[in-house]
């Protein structure tokens, strides 16, 4: 694995540590200690290890979104009229709190992002009032998620 130009190398105990923790974060390290035949000592020490080098970079709880009644998920294709107005866009974008993920591409567009809306009225909504209204946006192109059928994150 490659980390700010410098190869990070994880054997298969650090693995199978990720692998637990990835499937439920809130799993106890004593019962991953006892899965795999190590101490809770040599867990604790090996994830900040993993923290320290940069391959485990947080933890974070997953909210529901469509319980909170945010049911319509979107990516956005963003053109600016100048590669230049990539920063202020992108700060502009950071401010609207139903922007998910804001990604600098290759291709069409200039940026991707991915959104979340109540609704297409919302969404159509945000689109003419906030995202289009951006300084140095000349236009997007919209892709409405009608379902997320994968969601995982690398496989070790």
């Amino acid at each position: 694995m490659k980390i700010n130009s410098q190869l990070v190398e994880i054997d298969g105990i650090d693995k199978e540590i990720l692998r637990s923790l990835m499937e439920d974060a809130r799993k106890p390290i004593l019962q991953i200690a006892n899965k795999i035949g190590i101490s809770g000592a040599a867990i604790h020490q090996r994830l900040r290890k993993l923290e320290q080098s940069g391959v485990i970079s947080g933890s974070k709880f997953v909210v529901n979104h469509k319980v909170l009644g945010y049911n319509t998920m979107a990516f956005v294709g963003v053109y600016l009229d100048k590669a230049a107005k990539n920063p202020e866009a992108v700060k502009e974008l950071n401010k609207i709190p139903e922007v998910l993920e804001c990604h600098y591409t290759t291709g069409n567009w200039s940026i991707l992002i991915k959104i979340i809306c109540r609704d297409n009225q919302h969404l159509m909504q945000l689109l003419n009032t906030k995202i289009q209204a951006i300084e140095g946006v000349s236009r997007t192109e919209t892709f409405i998620s009608l379902d997320q059928q994968i969601d995982r994150q690398i496989q070790l």
